[in-house]
């Protein structure tokens, strides 16, 4: 301030003068102000930083509508382990951080050790000559004194007291005590006991904010070893010892090795925006996940899996009006042990209703009652019933149900519904027996030919076929739905994506959902509840218009939010349970070669095919690269 007031004073000092020679004008006509317009800033400066309103209580601060509460680490135990901090600077809470360390002179350090080691020996003698049993507390305090002593002889290790000062904060009472005692009982499983600065919160609030005061100054004295433990800047490792490579992580170029069969779930949810690789990726972990003996089974509305379905010796299924090949809904699965025919009667029934109902365009409650009454009359003409085998059953057609239908009263509306699926343009698609078999370890669905208004229809039939067959036997499995957006638009499809993200875990089975249509998808109300219950999620480059409903939904920071708004193709961020990090797929050039989508290459790579079988060129064998 004094430095502005000499400048303010200097220039009002010269245009006096220069005014009083140009006519004699008074000084005092000119407004003295300089200091009252500083005063004015600063105070304005203040009303920014501060918060609304201060309370100080002997356990907690007010800061406007938020309350704090600070602690100090009374205690630790004989050894630390490595990065025994990092749970705590991980967690997802709001809270600060801080820490002093005060280095001790060593010859001062030395000379107190020495009379500590004195006084230890002194009692230890003492307790020999009265016969006493020795103390192994005092024996090993003995020990760690002298060896300690030893290496700060030998200027191995130095001694420094430290305090460690921790703010929290919460919107209520209840928050902050529920996070007080989260933090404390993840101390004290490792026996550091932590205490509240009890009427000394407003200078543990000064002593945790940025301005190097050490106000508490409630500091234990650690020696070089167990303080390195202590190191803050720590970076999350996904590198496990079993899993397959999903990436580098971008943080500090380790490798992302991880197994989704680990977690409490096996499911996965991948946003992207489109042409940023998630398809790409999807692939790469399909092909890196058949070496691990796990069947793979895709519902591809793109087309984009033929290709690496004929390398891997795979089946591929063209679902459409013209296709050969055909599902038919009222197939029925074998009941497992721990089921009853009559389970799976009327779970497949069910699951017929909610087919109806999106087929036909919504049922009414009357419609819905005689839906399901027809469906158990149509298996009922086939003499199925819940005593029956269904290993020596010939199931019936959606020709049946229509039979069926037509004779009961009030069905009139749903028969001429119904119709262009019997009759109409239609009837090859769902009026024919099943004909797939997808005893294979990697099978593909595609409905790229099906026309959009029946893809809804036609990805509820096989995913259900396909649920039908998964419970046939146990067997690590891996269900890819690609576009999932084309699943939320109707309830019962949405509904039935999030009955396999719930079940699958009994039979063996992780979901990976894949879409570009974040908005679609978090709008279904199932939509939040398939991420809930998915213990991986994969978020590549997006879009700035739904980057803000990502935010909001994966809790991410304003960083992580540009992360992924300036990503390149193939980068992103990996979440895996509690953990993640920012990840970039990389392939090997096989790898590339076969789980491409970019036109210009496959169209290059077919050309090369067709170039080799005619005998003109030889396959070009370039070195292993790293490809995104």
């Amino acid at each position: 301030m004094g430095i502005l007031q000499k400048w303010f004073g200097k220039k009002n000092n010269d245009v006096n003068s220069s005014s009083a020679g140009r006519g004699g004008m008074q000084a005092s006509t000119l407004p003295v102000v300089p200091e009252e317009i500083y005063k004015k800033a600063s105070l304005e400066f203040q009303d920014i930083i501060a918060p609304s309103a201060l309370k100080i209580d002997s356990k907690s601060i007010s800061l406007g509508d938020k309350i704090a509460r600070t602690f100090f680490i009374i205690s630790y135990p004989r050894f630390l382990t490595d990065n025994w901090f990092s749970p705590i600077i991980n967690l997802d809470k709001v809270f600060d951080i801080s820490l002093f360390i005060h280095p001790i002179d060593t010859s001062l350090m030395l000379r107190q050790f020495q009379k500590k080691v004195a006084e230890v020996q002194s009692q230890i003698n003492v307790r020999e000559s009265k016969g006493m049993v020795r103390d192994p507390m005092l024996d090993t305090a003995y020990q760690d004194l002298e060896g300690l002593r030893d290496n700060l002889i030998q200027a191995q290790q130095k001694m420094f007291d430290v305090g460690i000062y921790i703010t929290i904060y919460a919107d209520n009472e209840m928050d902050l005590f529920k996070l007080e005692n989260e933090i404390k009982s993840m101390l004290e499983s490792k026996l550091i006991y932590i205490k509240p600065a009890l009427f000394q919160q407003e200078d543990g609030f000064k002593s945790v904010i940025p301005i190097e005061n050490d106000l508490l100054g409630i500091n234990q004295k650690l020696n070089s070893e167990p303080l390195s433990s202590v190191f803050p800047f720590i970076s999350f490792d996904l590198t496990s010892d079993r899993g397959i490579l999903y990436g580098i992580n971008r943080h500090n170029s380790s490798l992302v090795i991880f197994d989704r069969f680990s977690l409490e779930n096996y499911n996965s949810v991948t946003f992207a925006k489109a042409g940023s690789g998630k398809s790409y990726a999807t692939k790469l972990e399909i092909l890196r996940s058949l070496m691990f003996d796990i069947d793979v089974i895709v519902i591809d509305p793109e087309r984009e899996y033929e290709f690496l379905s004929e390398a891997v010796g795979g089946r591929y299924f063209n679902i459409s009006l013209s296709s050969d090949h055909h599902i038919n809904p009222f197939d029925l699965p074998i009941p497992r042990e721990d089921e009853t025919a009559e389970d799976v009667l009327r779970s497949n029934i069910i699951n017929l209703v909610g087919l109806f109902r999106l087929m036909l365009g919504g049922l009414t409650p009357e419609e819905d009652s005689i839906v399901d009454k027809a469906i158990s009359e149509t298996y009922a003409i086939k003499d199925i019933t819940p005593e029956s085998d269904f290993s020596n059953i010939e199931p019936p057609l959606l020709s049946d149900f229509e039979m069926v239908l037509s004779g009961m009263e009030g069905s009139d509306s749903i028969v001429v519904r119904l119709a262009k699926y019997t009759k109409g343009s239609w009837a090859t698609f769902l009026n024919r027996p099943s004909n797939v078999d997808i005893n294979k370890k990697f099978v593909v669905f595609s409905v790229r030919d099906m026309e959009d208004e029946l893809k809804p229809v036609a990805m509820y039939i096989i995913m259900h076929y396909i649920w039908n067959a998964i419970r046939k036997n146990l067997k690590k499995r891996l269900l890819v739905v690609d576009e999932a957006w084309w699943m939320m638009k109707s309830e019962d499809t949405a509904s039935f994506l999030y009955s396999l993200a719930k079940r699958g875990r009994k039979y063996y089975l992780g979901l990976a959902t894949i879409t570009q249509d974040a908005a679609d998808f978090m709008n279904s109300p199932y939509g939040v509840p398939i991420i809930t219950n998915s213990s991986i999620q994969l978020l590549l480059k997006q879009s700035p218009t739904t980057i803000d409903i990502l935010q909001k939904t994966f809790n991410l920071t304003d960083e992580e939010k540009y992360l992924l708004l300036e990503s390149g193709v193939g980068e992103g961020i990996f979440f895996a349970g509690l953990k993640h990090v920012a990840i970039k797929i990389i392939a090997s050039y096989t790898e590339d070669q076969i789980i491409t989508s970019d036109p210009s290459q496959i169209l290059s790579n077919r050309k090369a095919k067709e170039d080799f079988e005619k005998g003109e060129m030889a396959p070009a064998n370039p070195p292993e690269k790293v490809l995104q």
